[in-house]
């Protein structure tokens, strides 16, 4: 089982536009350090689901027949642009299972063309794509979100953003299910103010603490949060590690697996 971390950004992304920050400079002069809007891909043989859809040429980096499924964790626009792509393609047909939300753009559910909306999924119930079982849990957003729980034959990972803090059910779920690895939204440092939708980087240290996994990637990272990072790398424990963009983790191999090199 592999997981590539296709975007690891918040909405606004690194650089942010007009930023003059150190972490904006940075992602400027290193691509490397550039973060789009949060979005991965899951992969067991040929088995492929894709986690969110907000890079607009997702359509160009996947070919007819590759995608078993898309996974939307809530429709806000950094997390579907890219289906708008992906609709007006042919024969093909791609499910996309997400939240039950009213206020979900119309056009995608009117003209969906390829796409085969399936926002029917209920949380906590598994369902399948490929060879991997689904277990869709509500997370805490200002619109109806899902996290994922996604399980091969031989691993299991979590993928939570994005919320702010977790609903005590899902929590339970994840503290008895034992995520091998576990991927959350980390948009904020500590300390940041007014923030209602998105973890900080306290708030994920204390779920962390509740669910236990074996290895925590902290995505859906803003300018603000590297510009943290960049000062305070060693606070991270030894098992939560910064997701960049395009990395790629194997679950059999992650105790083999080097930190990010942000902050150095």
């Amino acid at each position: 089982m592999k997981l590539t971390f296709l975007g690891t950004g918040d909405s606004q992304q690194v650089p942010v536009y007009g930023c003059e920050c150190k972490a904006c400079q940075r992602a400027r002069l290193i691509s490397s350090y550039i973060r789009r809007p949060a979005c991965a891909l899951i992969q067991h043989d040929n088995n492929m689901i894709l986690l969110d859809a907000g890079l607009t040429d997702l359509s160009q980096r996947f070919n007819p027949g590759d995608l078993n499924a898309i996974l939307l964790t809530h429709f806000d626009m950094d997390h579907i642009q890219g289906l708008f792509h992906f609709r007006r393609g042919m024969n093909d047909v791609i499910p996309v299972y997400c939240p039950p939300d009213p206020q979900s753009p119309k056009t995608l559910f009117s003209e969906p063309g390829i796409l085969d909306f399936q926002p029917t999924v209920e949380a906590f119930k598994v369902f399948q794509a490929g060879i991997f079982n689904i277990t869709p849990l509500p997370l805490l957003h200002n619109r109806p979100t899902y996290g994922y729980c996604v399980e091969s034959p031989s691993h299991r990972m979590a993928y939570l953003t994005d919320t702010r803090g977790l609903p005590e059910q899902s929590q339970k779920f994840l503290q008895q299910w034992q995520p091998e690895v576990l991927v959350i939204d980390c948009t904020h440092p500590p300390g940041m103010v007014n923030h209602q939708h998105h973890n900080d980087f306290d708030e994920v240290i204390e779920i962390v603490r509740k669910i236990q996994p074996e290895t925590t990637y902290l995505t859906h990272i803003s300018h603000a949060m590297d510009l943290f990072l960049i000062e305070h790398f060693k606070r991270l424990p030894m098992h939560i590690h910064v997701a960049v963009d395009q990395l790629t983790i194997r679950l059999e191999n992650l105790s083999g697996n080097l930190r990010s090199k942000l902050g150095t």
